[in-house]
């Protein structure tokens, strides 16, 4: 793992409630992972990945028609899934945000200010022409780096290891 590959193993319950860490992958949060066949955020050495979040929270998208709160809601997807390699927003290097309509951005800028002030990650907002789901206003990626995660992430995979070898 030290090399930066992208590490792939057996399922495991991680800090994620209702996810789970999959080795290096972190998945269980939106029907479309397996439908389409990704993981919501997948470690590379001492990088990790969140691919697109948005306020689909348990089943339904939350705060249909208000872009500040479901600013906040997909955030809180992604921030969870960073939280299952132990990461915070202050690990958070890069976001970007894409936006169905520009009248949101102040919103959703706003949203984003309110989170991300202290630790001002490089960050994007682009207006796009819709999301997989009309009702969905805003669709965040989150780019998150802490030195030394590689070697973490393959200690607690030795550690596990090992303690699965024991009678």
């Amino acid at each position: 793992m030290t090399d930066g590959r992208i590490v792939r193993g057996e399922v495991e319950h991680g800090a994620l409630g209702h996810g789970a860490v999959v080795r290096g992958r972190v998945g269980g949060f939106s029907p479309w992972e397996d439908e389409f066949g990704y993981s919501r955020a997948v470690a590379a050495g001492d990088h990790v990945h969140v691919a697109g979040s948005t306020a689909w929270v348990d089943g339904r998208i939350e705060h249909e028609g208000d872009p500040y709160r479901q600013t906040l809601a997909a955030f809180g997807v992604g921030l969870k899934a960073l939280a299952a390699y132990g990461l915070t927003i202050d690990d958070v290097v890069r976001t970007r945000m894409y936006i169905t309509h520009v009248r949101d951005a102040e919103e959703v800028g706003r949203a984003h200010r309110e989170l991300f002030d202290a630790a001002r990650p490089a960050a994007t907002m682009v207006v796009v022409e819709g999301l997989i789901d009309s009702r969905m206003m805003v669709e965040i990626e989150l780019d998150a780096y802490r030195s030394g995660l590689a070697k973490t992430l393959e200690a607690l995979e030795t550690l596990e290891a090992l303690e699965g070898e024991q009678p």
